[in-house]
């Protein structure tokens, strides 16, 4: 069982303790509504690049070696993530370092330099690391589909941006886009795991690092579904096929994103789902294939992966399309909720062994959705999923899926 303790800082930033039983260890960790989704055009990749700067220092840790070095006494793991939702920026350790640990993590994000030396250095960094996700096939097929899915909406960009931006982003812009977008009443500080040795008035204190600024968000609203299919033509054996449906349900009801859960596990979200055991094991026409229903806070996603040979690419395609529509038409067959349920919902127990996975999950549901939830609201949501809740999901499919594939095909080929 978590237990949870909220409260607001002086600043607008919320401050979330999530106390976990029987672990030794501590994460912290600190979100902002500020993710690629928000943007403009002209600055794509930019919050995804701040996230890079934030670590080359603050004021009490001046220099990223400051930082690394800090981390390591510590015996502390730091790291961060920036998604089309949200940047995040956390550290794990053990308990006892709780305290120094936040000391370090809220000193170099909440007072981060962005040195202009250290801001030019690191554009050659990330320029690097977008080379390398254009040559894997699989992260270019993730990004075609998502321009597939969003057309030129934010949601359907790059979250690295495009190298010809990281080459030219100027540092007044980074700091501007970091003031507007860094709002701490849109955002969120969370400590996950032994508590036993935080201070709370030292981490209200330490939290408060971060400044009372910010202007309104204003994302532009998901846009409606639009079916399309985009291929980058490569000549390789190996096909990356994604598709991706948006069933009609209420990204905010925990209750249907509970249902979709089920429902995208049955589909495909495990070694006994349908789609595992038809295109791979009684076809052999993937190694790899996996569904996933996931929500942005105004659009929820159903979406298919899948590596396989090129010359059953087509073959598996059709075959895909057909199960989907066969669960939209007639609903789950006996036994597969139970399945699928209890898989969902036991993934779910075996996240809480983790303190990061914990302060993740809270720190989405807070800064994303606007709730706070125990995740032990989230399990007794899965549990409670019925046949009637995943046949009613499953209704909600409608026509054909968004295509994008990497590999020797045409956009003809997915009519």
């Amino acid at each position: 069982m978590v237990e949870i303790e909220h409260s607001t800082l002086e600043n607008g930033l919320p401050l979330v303790r999530l106390g976990m039983p029987g672990t030794r260890a501590v994460t912290a960790l600190v979100a902002f509504d500020a993710g690629a989704r928000t943007e403009r055009a002209e600055e794509n990749g930019m919050a995804h690049f701040l996230e890079h700067l934030v670590f080359k220092g603050g004021e009490k840790f001046p220099t990223y070696r400051d930082v690394n070095e800090t981390a390591e006494r510590l015996g502390a793991q730091l790291n961060a993530y920036t998604s089309h939702d949200l940047v995040a920026f956390h550290m794990t350790c053990r308990s006892e370092a709780a305290m120094s640990v936040v000391d370090l993590l809220t000193d170099f994000v909440g007072r981060a330099r962005i040195d202009a030396e250290e801001l030019d250095r690191e554009r050659g960094v990330v320029v690097q690391e977008i080379a390398r996700a254009n040559d894997q096939p699989s992260t270019v097929a993730d990004q075609l589909l998502d321009r597939a899915t969003y057309g030129d909406h934010p949601l359907g960009r790059s979250v690295l941006g495009p190298a010809e931006h990281l080459k030219s982003f100027p540092r007044d812009a980074i700091l501007a886009f970091r003031e507007r977008q860094w709002a701490p009443e849109r955002g969120g500080a969370f400590v996950a795991g032994d508590l036993s040795h935080v201070d709370v008035g030292a981490l209200a204190e330490a939290f408060g690092r971060f400044p009372s600024t910010g202007g309104s968000n204003g994302v532009e609203p998901a846009p409606d579904f639009e079916r399309r299919v985009m291929v980058e033509e490569r000549d390789t054996q190996q096909s990356h096929l994604r598709l991706h449906w948006r069933p009609r349900i209420d990204p905010s009801d925990l209750r249907q994103r509970a249902a979709l859960a089920v429902l995208s596990t049955l589909l495909g979200g495990s070694m006994g789902s349908r789609l595992f055991d038809e295109i791979r094991e009684q076809r052999g026409l993937c190694y790899f294939i996996r569904s996933h229903g996931s929500a942005h806070v105004d659009a929820p996603r159903l979406d298919v992966a899948s590596g396989l040979d090129s010359s059953k690419c087509p073959e598996a395609y059709e075959r895909i399309k057909e199960i989907v529509a066969d669960l939209a038409a007639n609903g789950p067959r006996d036994g597969e909720v139970e399945r699928a349920r209890a898989y969902a919902a036991g993934s779910a127990v075996l996240m809480l062994e983790s303190t990061g996975a914990v302060a993740s999950r809270a720190a989405r549901d807070k800064v994303v959705f606007g709730e706070l939830r125990s995740p032990d609201e989230g399990i007794a949501a899965l549990d409670a999923v019925t046949d009637d809740d995943v046949r009613e999901a499953a209704a909600r499919i409608d026509g054909g899926p968004v295509v994008a594939c990497v590999g020797p095909h045409r956009v003809e080929d997915f009519a």
